[in-house]
């Protein structure tokens, strides 16, 4: 290659077969052309066949390919400089060797940096095969962004585009003895350097895989590595900027993501002295940069966890996470506040503020109310033509229970409730109308609130969710009664004479109570005329629905097939 190419493409490589040909097909095939690439891999002691395949690649394209093969030396930081030291390109970009690129990403990253004039341009990335890459960053097109917009510090993977000149100037290289998250303190400092970031969002650029093994290195760390590596991602952050909202931004990532992680649902079954040293290196971080900006802009889960922690209130944490996940979280509602009532909430002992524990404006707690919403009983009440369906259901929710109601929804829920089992309504959403008679009032042992409903049945043909809704500090929120494991109703015959329908109290596959009510004997005419006006192919099924009353027999009978139908 006689001119210095565009861009330097860096692979540091450690055993990633078979995914390492997709990710090296990706960069070969790349529509800026190979003449304007340099790939630089770095084979850093594999011990499958990645060192071949690396191999392979260069003999295909000795003038776009150069490998580099050294005893492994235990992470990415390592191989990635040593390629820094070698690459000649006027750009460097880094891609995981279990990952792959959109075809156009190089092309249209280089072209938007040398017209933007940027040090950084982060494109597109999205995850495969399960992996998790935020995604805010990319919801707002191509533009310009400073280093504290909301998605950014969720952006710290070294996977960008850098100005080569810039990263020389300032010798950036990555933290070799960061068993972790050795590209955050590269990347945190090239963005502080960076002249401009850029984002190009409207192409996807990058592909985040997964492996089926989940052999990813971030999988693999140990907490007190990942709580080590940690410390050392935010005392750099630290170093580079000044207290105040940028360096909050950045740093509530690290407290709502990497420190949050080593509080998750696997800490109560630590050993004790390990969970103690993990609540002792948060509180010292904690201590030192958890801010009231970064406290109020978490959510309120985190928030304590981080807080118990930082407390030493090791038991109480423990509980915390236990609890939740099997039954939830009960709110305390008292006069326009809601607090979330964790273990630790006014506990004389540990002396932790309200606000630690309030449900404050813009969060969600959809996650929190959900496991604490249980269906307690379930009936029909029958008194002539009329159907009365009777439920008593477990309200998570003490004091101000007058923003708590029962109602049957049409429509499925959308899957992003899936996950947390319930959603956050859009203010001024339209709720599905209150029926019959609804009384909310606290459980006889106090710990939380049972609504009981009675709500008259329609004679309509639909599937409609029983869902709650409770409205905390403005925001409604929509959950879907749970039914699994618990007895219904058996279905219930009802209505006028000679005009029966069916109500059923169904369980649907997400475990959510359906009431679903049908016309038993539908019109007959309104199926004779869809049978007339049907194709061929569906005669014969929409015949037998009007039980063995033939189309021949209807036509002679003086029933006229509509205009307008065509046979297919």
């Amino acid at each position: 290659m006689s001119a210095a190419p565009d861009v330097s493409v860096v692979v540091a490589v450690y055993n990633t077969m078979p995914y390492l040909t997709e990710c090296l097909n990706s960069l070969v095939k790349q529509t800026i052309g190979r003449e304007r690439l340099e790939i630089v891999a770095v084979d850093d002691g594999s011990t499958d066949d990645s060192g071949r395949e690396l191999d392979r690649f260069a003999a295909l394209y000795p003038d776009t390919v150069k490998v580099i093969h050294q005893p492994n030396s235990g992470g990415p930081a390592a191989p990635s400089n040593r390629a820094l030291d070698v690459a000649t390109g006027r750009y460097v970009y880094f891609i995981g060797s279990d990952d792959y690129l959109g075809e156009e990403a190089l092309e249209r990253m280089v072209k938007y940096a040398d017209k933007h004039d940027s040090d950084v341009v982060v494109g597109k990335m999205v995850g495969t095969n399960g992996r998790y890459v935020h995604q805010e960053l990319f919801q707002h097109g191509n533009r310009e962004v400073a280093l504290d917009e909301p998605g950014v510090p969720y952006t710290l993977a070294n996977t960008k585009l850098f100005r080569r000149e810039m990263v020389e100037k300032h010798r950036l290289r990555f933290p070799e003895h960061m068993a972790v998250g050795s590209d955050q303190p590269f990347t945190i400092e090239a963005l502080v350097r960076a002249r401009k970031i850029s984002v190009v969002a409207n192409y996807t650029c990058y592909y985040a895989v997964k492996r089926g093994d989940n052999s990813n290195i971030t999988y693999r760390a140990d907490h007190l590595s990942r709580l080590e590596c940690t410390a050392e991602m935010m005392g750099s952050a630290a170093a580079l900027i000044e207290a105040g909202p940028q360096r909050d931004a950045l740093l509530r990532r690290h407290f709502t993501w990497e420190l949050a992680k080593l509080v998750q649902d696997d800490f109560p079954g630590l050993d004790r002295e390990l969970q103690r040293r993990i609540c002792a290196g948060i509180a010292e971080l904690a201590d030192a940069y958890f801010t009231d900006g970064i406290r109020d802009a978490m959510d309120v889960k985190r928030r304590v966890r981080i807080a118990l922690a930082q407390a030493g209130a090791v038991d109480e944490l423990v509980e915390m996470i236990s609890s939740e996940a099997e039954n939830g979280v009960m709110f305390l509602v008292e006069d326009d506040r809601a607090f979330a009532r964790y273990p630790g909430f006014r506990d004389p002992r540990l002396g932790l503020p309200d606000r630690l524990f309030e449900v404050l404006p813009g969060g969600s707690v959809a996650a929190q109310l959900a496991p604490g919403t249980r269906l307690l009983a379930s009936d029909w009440e029958q008194e002539g033509d009329g159907l009365t369906y009777t439920v008593s259901v477990r309200v998570p929710v003490l004091g101000g229970l007058d923003g708590v109601s029962l109602r049957l929804a049409n429509g499925a829920m959308p899957k992003s409730a899936d996950k947390p089992g319930a959603r956050k309504l859009k203010s001024g959403a339209k709720l599905p109308e209150t029926v019959g008679e609804q009384v909310v009032k606290p459980a006889e042992d106090g710990a939380s609130g049972v609504l009981h409903a009675r709500i008259p049945l329609e004679y309509v043909t639909a599937k409609r969710g029983v869902r709650l809704y409770v409205t905390l500090v403005g925001t409604t929120y929509e959950i879907p009664v749970r039914g699994t494991d618990l007895p219904m109703p058996l279905a219930r015959q009802w209505g006028r004479e000679g005009d029966p329908y069916r109500a059923s109290a169904l369980v649907n596959d997400k475990g959510r109570v359906v009431i679903d009510t049908a016309q038993m004997h539908p019109p007959k005419r309104a199926l004779i005329l869809r049978a007339l006006a049907a194709p061929p192919r569906k005669l014969k099924s929409l015949a037998g629905r009007v039980r063995a009353v033939g189309v021949r027999k209807l036509k002679s009978a003086g029933f006229k097939k509509p205009t307008g139908s065509k046979r297919k």
